[in-house]
């Protein structure tokens, strides 16, 4: 039987990092379920898709071919025959598939997928709803989180070396505002499950966490 180990936690709190360390070690496959609901925020946008508009919506998401691929053990997002890992990590992305995401149309489509994956291979998904939703039946469980300003200059650090301008309040108060977006929604909503183990990395190195998951399994 395959191992399955489930991140969730809100926007910032480092699952993927954390994810793809722990998946390194105990060398499982990593899942970023986040890009893949990015690779179709990138889709509804370049479509100038009105995400209120079911039909269009609807129409656009069936069109989208969003698969991933495995190259040297990193993952790669495709979208419709074109690697879009260096294009889905920008706000207006991120905002976009916060929003998108809440559309029951967007989930169904991707979290089928994101069972598939779950059933042949060993592997390490982070996302806001894989333990209460995606995989239920996923050991262990972690719940990653931290304070909405350490999220937001975590945020700001890894944009500005990219070279892009930001603002650190800014980019706060969208986090705290994706998170009542995630945590309100109708459809899978940010939350602890009950048999989740909570771990706050507010003050905790990279290092320090990843040893902390690691112990729990």
């Amino acid at each position: 039987m395959a191992t399955v180990i489930a991140i969730d936690g809100p926007a910032g709190a480092g699952k993927s990092t954390i994810a793809k360390l722990v998946a390194k070690e105990l060398n499982a496959i990593y899942i970023d379920t986040g890009a893949m609901y990015r690779a179709m925020a990138l889709y509804l946008l370049r479509n100038h898709i009105d995400i209120e508009d079911e039909k269009a919506l609807t129409e656009c998401v069936a069109s989208a071919d969003i698969s991933i691929r495995f190259v040297d053990g990193e993952q790669q997002v495709w979208l419709n025959g074109e690697n879009v890992n260096g294009l889905i990590r920008t706000e207006e992305v991120s905002s976009m598939a916060s929003v998108s995401s809440a559309k029951g149309v967007v989930r169904v489509k991707l979290v089928d997928l994101q069972r598939k994956l779950a059933e042949d291979h060993d592997v390490v998904m982070d996302g806001r709803d894989i333990g209460t939703h995606v995989l239920p039946n996923a050991k262990p469980k972690i719940f990653l989180t931290a304070s909405s300003k350490v999220r937001a200059k975590r945020r700001y650090d890894e944009l500005t070396a990219r070279g892009e301008v930001c603002d650190l309040d800014t980019i706060e108060k969208d986090i705290i505002e994706r998170d009542e977006r995630d945590k309100n929604r109708e459809i899978s909503p940010l939350r602890q499950a009950e048999d989740a183990i909570l771990v706050d990395t507010s003050d905790m190195t990279i290092d320090q966490v990843k040893e902390k998951i690691i112990s729990l399994i």
